[in-house]
């Protein structure tokens, strides 16, 4: 059944409540506020998930854990997570936009103690990047602003996508494998096995 053609998706966008319009710039050109402010709240979304994944790689380089590859897999997405957040600020500041600096809050993740944990966290919070970022091309196209659509969909969405995919499959390997909400065997073997850990 498909959605009323007036309908409209409830948009819950991170924006930048404090944000400060840059006066006196002459780059920007059709870019409208409310996309602005958009960008900055979701850059620092993914400043807050790059901290969060680098929190839990050093989780997994514990000596009572001790499980390299896995934390070499997690300080790579957050380094990686980090550059897409470096770029959507730099395209930020060609448009002409500001970014505010916010706070970036502690990353909550103590109470993880297993792979399974970890992964269900990254999955969640990869989900709600995707979510968040789709959201802002559906922003950016209701305001007039198709070229900050077209650059967030190409850039920023379709790589989302083919992450969740990645730790829905290192999900699935780690519970074949026998890991549980606690450390054991398993951890060791998906951190022996699993080709995207290996091939770091």
């Amino acid at each position: 059944m498909s959605e009323p053609a007036g309908k409209r998706l409830k948009l819950t966008l991170p924006v930048c409540t404090a944000h400060r319009t840059l006066t006196g710039t002459r780059v920007k050109h059709n870019f409208p506020l409310v996309v602005e402010e958009s960008l900055c709240g979701v850059i620092t979304v993914l400043m807050a998930v790059a901290y969060r994944l680098q929190a839990l790689a050093k989780l997994f380089e514990r000596d009572d854990i001790a499980l390299p590859r896995i934390a070499a897999f997690f300080h790579q997405e957050a380094e990686q997570e980090q550059k897409e957040a470096e770029s959507l600020l730099e395209y930020l500041r060609e448009r002409g936009g500001q970014y505010c600096n916010k706070d970036i809050q502690k990353p909550g993740c103590e109470a993880v103690g297993s792979v399974l944990q970890a992964l269900e966290l990254m999955l969640a919070q990869w989900k709600e990047v995707a979510r968040i970022l789709t959201e802002l091309c559906q922003q950016s196209k209701q305001n007039g602003d198709p070229h900050t659509a077209s650059v967030v969909k190409k850039r920023f969405v379709t790589p989302a996508i083919g992450k969740i995919e990645v730790v829905g499959a290192l999900l699935t390997n780690a519970r074949r494998v026998g890991c549980k909400d606690e450390t054991g065997f398993g951890e060791y073997l998906i951190d022996q096995l699993q080709k995207e850990l290996t091939n770091l």
